[in-house]
Order: structure tokens, then C-alpha cells, then sequence
């Protein structure tokens, strides 16, 4: 099918699940200094750290162990049955009485939203044309970062009115029930079929040997070559959600601990989300035009100079400004990068449970960095420290990325009779 008769539906659609991931991704860094400064539902800092990380560990299980189910149910069913799960329980945190209760709606709703954007990634390198997965990647993620800054404009509008952000964050997932079930057609018969013949393809550096089998899981990638490749790749996706989830959640804290205002902090999240999206832009062109390893090296190493440039207190507001601007241009479309990647190392009927798994390792890094940027909070040195945790991070993911080839050769695999 060429690219001209392809439904833009699609492409819409899954952006669309990304701009709710985007909501996801900076409403508890909106609602915590409100939280923790009236103390209602007993939020202190301790709590906030609690709802953050049990958030993401409903994610990061939603990300693991639901997203893989795309590549054996198909990718549309999967995404109407996750997005209705997290706009019902988005809605639902609105009306929690307590934090325990808040924390638990947060885990049900991570749950649906951690499988979203797996699905949506594998749906759209599996629709779009070849030669294409680092824009067709980013350009797709650059909801996630529209929602972000959405979010953070509304909270600037409504907060303190914590609940309204939760129940308009709900809704949107609803309103966006209909289109899907509608308009968003299963897979690409053609990327849904298996390999049969011997082919090589240079864009994405994979030399298929052999009929790809019907059935996949996490098993396949403990399979020669992908072992390395899926350390290199995990590693580096923990490093870049530690960073993507740590300054999302924290920055108007980090801030305000810098002496900042309440909505400098705001304002610096919008801003930092706006760069996210120009990054991602500029990534994808790149990537495609000169590969993606050296795009997301430079990337992540670019992070990792800016983040550590933040430790120092500016007082120009325009600096800072244009300072986190430039960070946000590089951290967030680093990570996305790694799924480009991702989406270019693995054939397509593996390319959800890789991308679901690159998600899900991840998102442990999402719950450590929330978890370890609290606990600076809690001890009253997040600033500076706060900026050296993340710089580090990008200097770990460079070195892991090292590791992964930028060519694969899938070995020859023999298929059970049983399986076939």
C-alpha cells in the first residue's frame, strides 16, 4: 500500500494516545506542591513520593506484560481496551479520600496507560513507509510531549483545583473512545505477515534469515543476537525515563527548593515540554538522514552537559528560560530515539514485545527517578543535587548504548511443529 493511500486516521489516532501519556507523564508534578502544601488527603512528601513510584510501577507492569499481547491480539483492540481502562481511573483519582486510595487509582490507571504507548509505536512503524521509523517514531511521541505542555498550561489556569485536572484528563480519554473504535483499523496485513524469504534491509540494519515464528514473547529476545542488544537497549530506556519521569514529576519542586517561585516551576515544566517537541522534530529528520546510533549518542551526552549546566543558579529569567528550553530538546527525544531504534532492530512480528519490553525495563527507571529525586526532596538537598543524579544518568545511558551493534543478524530459527 503506498503512502498515498494510507488513512491518516491512524496516525492521528495513535498521536492522540500519546497526548494522554503526555498527561500522565507531568499531572503529578502539576498537583504535588499543591498536595503537599495544603497537606489534604495527608500528602506530605513522603506520600507524593509514594503516589509517584506506585504510579509507575502500574506502568511499568502495564508495559511488560500487557503491551506484548499487541503482537498476538493486534494492535487496535489492545489500545481501545487500554485507553478506556486508564480514562475510567483517571477520572476516578479525583474523588479519592485519602493518599492510599489516590495511589491505587493511580497503579490501575498506569496499568492501561503503560501499554499504550508500546502498542502505539509498534502500530505506527508497522504502518508507515520504509526508510521512515525515526520521524515516523518521533513525530508520533511528539503527542506525548503536546499533552505534556497542554498539561501544564491548564494547571497553570486551574490549580490549586487539583480534582479538575484528573476528571478533564479522564474525559479526554473518553472522547477519544469513539475514534478509535471507528477509525483505527488492525495492523497492516503486511506487516502483520510473517518473512519468508531471505531478505536484507539497510534501513533498519536486519538481515532476515528464516520464516519469523507465529508465536513471540519475552523468550525470543534470550535468542542469539538480541541478548546485547536488549541489555544495551534496557539500560539506556532506565536511564532515559529516570530522566524523562524524575523532571516531569519535580522540577517545580527542584525549583522552588532553588528559591525559585511556584509558577517559575510551572512555567519551566511548560517550557521544558515545549523543547521536547522541537527536539523531537529535529531527531527524527536526523536519525533518519544519518543514522540512528549516532543521533541518540549525541543525544543523550548533550543531555547530560545541559542537565549538569542546570545545578548552577541563574537569575536571568529569559536565561533560564532559554536554558531549559535546550535541556528539553535533547532529554525527551533522547529516550524516544531509543524506541526508534528499537522499532528498526526487531522484525515486525517481534516489534511490540520489544518495544514493550524497552518500555517496561524503562519504566523501573520512571519509578527510581520520582523515588530518588523524593528522597533528595524529603532531605532538603535536591538542589543542586537533584541536576548531578540526572546528568549521570545521561552519562550511563552513552555507555550502554556502546554496547548495542548497529547491525543485527538474526539467526536461522527453528519453529516447534506444534507452533507453527
Amino acid at each position: 500500500m503506498s503512502s498515498s493511500q494510507r488513512s491518516q486516521w491512524p496516525v492521528w489516532l495513535c498521536w492522540l494516545a500519546m497526548v494522554l501519556d503526555g498527561f500522565d507523564l507531568v499531572v503529578l508534578g502539576t498537583v504535588i506542591p499543591t498536595l503537599i502544601k495544603t497537606g489534604e488527603l495527608g500528602f506530605d512528601a513522603v506520600g507524593a513520593t509514594f503516589a509517584a513510584t506506585i504510579s509507575l510501577v502500574g506502568v511499568g507492569l502495564g508495559a511488560l506484560f500487557i503491551a506484548p499481547l499487541s503482537d498476538k491480539f493486534g494492535r487496535r483492540k489492545l489500545l481501545i481496551a487500554c485507553v478506556a481502562g486508564f480514562s475510567l481511573f483517571t477520572i476516578a483519582v479525583a474523588f479519592a479520600p485519602n493518599v492510599a486510595v489516590f495511589a491505587v487509582f493511580r497503579l490501575l490507571a498506569g496499568l492501561g496507560l503503560g501499554a499504550c504507548l508500546p502498542a502505539a509505536l509498534a502500530y505506527m512503524n508497522d504502518y508507515a513507509p520504509a526508510g521512515s521509523a525515526g520521524k515516523s517514531t518521533t513525530r508520533t511521541m511528539t503527542g506525548y510531549h503536546v499533552g505534556a505542555v497542554l498539561t501544564s498550561s491548564l494547571a497553570i489556569l486551574i490549580i490549586p483545583n487539583w480534582r479538575l485536572m484528573f476528571i478533564i484528563g479522564g474525559l479526554a480519554g473518553i472522547a477519544l473512545l469513539p475514534f478509535l473504535w471507528l477509525k483505527l483499523p488492525e495492523s497492516l496485513p503486511e506487516a502483520a505477515r510473517p518473512q519468508v524469504s531471505k531478505e536484507a534491509t539497510p534501513a533498519s540494519g536486519v538481515v532476515r534469515t528464516a520464516e519469523a515464528a507465529p508465536k513471540t514473547g519475552f523468550r525470543d529476545l534470550l535468542r542469539k543476537p538480541y541478548p546485547l542488544v536488549a541489555v544495551g537497549i534496557g539500560i539506556a530506556s532506565f536511564m532515559g525515563l529516570l530522566l524523562v519521569y524524575g523532571l516531569n514529576t519535580w522540577l517545580p519542586q527542584i525549583m522552588a527548593a532553588a528559591g525559585y517561585s511556584v509558577s517559575t516551576g510551572l512555567t519551566l515544566l511548560l517550557v521544558l515540554n515545549v523543547g521536547a517537541v522541537v527536539g523531537l522534530v529535529l531527531a527524527g529528520i536526523l536519525a533518519d538522514r544519518h543514522g540512528t546510533k549516532k543521533i541518540v549518542l549525541l543525544w543523550f551526552g548533550l543531555s547530560a552537559v545541559l542537565l549538569a549546566i542546570l545545578s548552577v543558579k541563574i537569575q536571568s529569567e529569559l536565561l533560564l528560560n532559554a536554558a531549559v528550553f535546550v535541556t528539553g530538546v535533547f532529554v525527551f527525544s533522547s529516550q524516544v530515539l531509543v524506541y526508534a531504534w528499537v522499532s528498526q532492530l526487531f522484525p515486525a512480528n517481534l516489534r511490540g514485545t520489544a518495544l514493550g519490553f524497552a518500555a517496561g525495563v524503562g519504566r523501573l527507571g520512571a519509578i527510581l527517578g520520582p523515588a530518588v529525586t523524593g528522597t533528595l526532596v524529603a532531605a532538603k538537598i535536591v538542589y543542586p543535587a537533584g541536576f548531578y543524579v540526572f546528568a549521570s544518568a545521561g552519562v550511563l545511558a552513552v555507555a550502554a548504548l556502546l554496547l548495542v551493534p548497529s547491525r543485527v543478524r538474526e539467526e536461522k530459527v527453528t519453529v516447534p511443529a506444534g507452533e507453527r
